[in-house]
C-alpha cells in the first residue's frame, strides 16, 4: 500500500500520496530510496541539495528498519538548526520492487541496506534506466562480480551512472597525505615494499554497537550474518582498497586483470555474547538463520579480514577489525601508511591523538635541508587549506589541520553526493572511477575467494 508517511508514521512535511502537484518537478534530480535497511540511507538526505527535489519516493516492503529508516529523516528535517525540507512518500508493500519499476517516481535510486540483495537492486535499476547511487559493497560473493561488470557496461549503454559511495576521500587527514605524497621534496616516490613491509597500509578497527545523530544505534539482526551483510574482507575494506587505489594510482586506469595481484588472505571472527547481541537488536534471542554461528551460545561473525596483494606492483596491506563497543572516548579508527623514498605519511587515530585522525610525516633521515622541504610544503599547502601549518616531533613533523576542514563521517556523505550529482549530470562516469570500482570489487572478492580457502583448512 502507499501511504502518506505524515499520517500513518507521524511525521511532518509529506503531500498527500498522488496529488498531482507532486507530480511536478522542477529540479533535475530525484531521488527514489529502495529498501533503506542501513542508516547510510537517511545519512545521504542529512543534507538539502539545490539540485535535488525534496519530495523522495521510497519503495519498501515495511516493517521496523523502514520506520528506522524514516524517522532519522524527521529527525532531520525537525531539528532546530538547518533543518531539511524532505517530503517521503512512501510504499510499502512486497511488490516494492516490481512497483518502483513500474512508477519511475525519480531519477536516482539511493541504496544502503541489505548487501545479499544489491546486486539485483542494482541490475534491476539499471536495466530500467536509473541512475544508481549504492552504499558500499555493491557485490558481496566472488560469482557476483561478473554481474557487476556486465552492469557496468550496461549503465554506459543506458547513459546512466552507477557509483558507490566513498566517504573515506573526504576525510581532510587522507586528502592531506595524499597530497604531500606528491611532494618529491617532502615524500620522494612511493616504495615497491615487500610482502612483509609493504609501501601501504590501510587498517581500520569499527564497532557493532555505536552512535548515530546522537542515538543508539540498533541492527538489524541480518547485520550479523555475513551471507547477508556480508564478511569484513569484502565490506568495510572496500574503503581500504579505494583509497589505496585513489592516493597512489589516480593518475592512470587500473585493469584488475593485469595490475591486481593477490598475495595472501584471511579471515577470523568476532565474539558476541548473548546480551551484545540484544543490546545492539533489542533481539532477545539469536533468529533462525544465525544458528549456524551459534557456539555455546556465543555468536561467532566472519567480520574480520586482512589481505595482502600487490597494485601494479606496489605491496599494499589491508585489514579491518571489528569489536563490539568503543572504548570510552573512542570510535571507529583509521591507520595509515604511504612508505616513500624520504618519509613515511602515517594517519594514527589512537589514544594518544585522542581518537581523532592525526597526519604525520616521520623522515627516514633527518636533516636541515628536509627539514625546510617540509616548511615550504606546508607553506603550498595553505593555498588551498588557509591555516595549514607543521610542528616537530620526536619522530618528525605532526601535521595541524584547523578543525573547520575536519569531517565527522556522517558529515561526508553530502560531500561524496555532490561529487556524485556532478556525474549525474554530466551523463557519465569518468573512466578511472569505472576501473577505479572493477579493480576495488575484484580486489575484495578475490581477498574472499583466498580467505575461505585457508580458513576452512584451518578450521576443519
Amino acid at each position: 500500500m502507499r501511504y502518506l508517511l505524515g499520517v500513518v508514521l507521524l511525521l511532518s512535511g509529506c503531500g498527500r500520496a498522488g496529488d498531482k502537484k507532486e507530480e511536478k518537478h522542477e529540479y533535475p534530480i530525484r531521488l527514489i530510496t529502495l529498501d533503506p535497511g542501513h542508516f547510510h540511507a537517511a545519512l545521504v538526505q542529512k543534507t538539502g541539495y539545490a539540485d535535488i527535489d525534496t519530495v523522495v519516493h521510497v519503495y519498501a516492503p515495511g516493517g521496523q528498519e523502514l520506520q528506522a529508516h524514516m524517522a532519522l529523516i524527521e529527525k532531520y528535517n525537525s531539528r532546530p538548526d538547518q533543518p531539511t525540507r524532505w517530503k517521503e512518500v512512501v510504499y510499502a508493500g512486497p511488490d516494492y520492487l516490481s512497483r518502483m519499476m513500474r512508477e519511475k517516481a525519480g531519477n536516482v535510486v539511493v541504496l544502503a541496506g541489505n548487501n545479499q540483495k544489491k546486486i539485483e537492486y542494482i541490475k534491476s535499476a539499471v536495466d530500467s534506466g536509473f541512475n544508481v547511487f549504492a552504499d558500499k559493497p555493491m557485490i558481496i560473493e566472488p560469482k557476483d562480480f561478473p554481474v557487476l561488470e556486465a552492469t557496468f557496461g550496461e549503465a554506459k549503454k543506458n547513459g546512466v551512472v552507477l557509483y558507490d559511495i566513498m566517504t573515506e576521500r573526504y576525510q581532510i587527514t587522507t586528502v592531506l597525505q595524499k597530497e604531500l605524497s606528491t611532494m618529491p621534496e617532502v615524500f620522494g616516490r612511493l616504495l615497491k615494499g615487500t610482502r612483509d613491509n609493504p609501501a601501504i597500509t590501510k587498517e581500520s578497527v569499527h564497532h557493532f554497537f555505536k552512535y548515530v545523530s546522537g542515538k543508539p544505534l540498533i541492527r538489524p539482526s541480518w547485520y550479523f550474518d555475513v551471507s547477508q551483510e556480508g564478511e569484513g574482507i569484502v565490506d568495510v575494506t572496500t574503503h581500504l582498497v579505494d583509497l589505496v587505489q585513489w592516493e597512489c594510482f589516480s593518475d592512470s586506469l587500473l585493469d584488475y586483470k593485469k595490475d591486481v595481484d593477490m598475495l595472501s588472505a584471511r579471515r577470523w571472527p568476532t565474539v558476541l555474547t548473548p546480551s551484545q547481541f540484544k543490546l545492539s537488536t533489542q533481539l532477545d534471542h539469536y533468529p533462525a538463520f544465525l544458528s549456524a554461528n551459534v557456539k555455546d551460545s556465543l555468536l561467532n561473525v566472519f567480520a574480520n579480514g586482512e589481505m595482502d596483494y600487490t597494485l601494479k606492483g606496489v605491496h599494499a596491506r589491508v585489514s579491518v577489525r571489528w569489536d563490539f563497543q568503543a572504548p570510552e572516548g573512542g570510535g571507529d579508527t583509521h591507520y595509515s601508511v604511504l612508505r616513500g623514498e624520504l618519509a613515511n605519511l602515517i594517519i594514527r587515530q589512537g589514544k594518544e591523538e585522542g581518537f581523532k585522525p592525526v597526519l604525520y610525516i616521520e623522515p627516514l633521515r633527518a636533516s636541515a635541508k628536509y627539514d625546510s622541504s617540509v616548511r615550504h610544503a606546508a607553506a603550498a599547502l595553505q593555498g588551498r587549506w588557509p591555516g595549514v601549518s607543521v610542528e616537530g616531533t620526536s619522530k618528525g613533523w605532526k601535521v595541524l589541520i584547523p578543525e573547520r576542514y575536519s569531517l565527522d563521517h556522517e558529515a561526508t556523505f553530502a560531500e561524496v553526493t555532490k561529487k556524485y550529482l556532478g556525474y549525474v549530470k554530466s551523463g557519465k562516469l569518468p573512466e578511472w572511477e569505472l576501473s577505479c570500482m572493477l579493480a576495488k570489487y575484484y580486489t575484495t572478492t578475490r581477498a574472499l575467494e583466498m580467505a575461505r580457502r585457508g580458513v576452512l583448512k584451518k578450521y576443519t
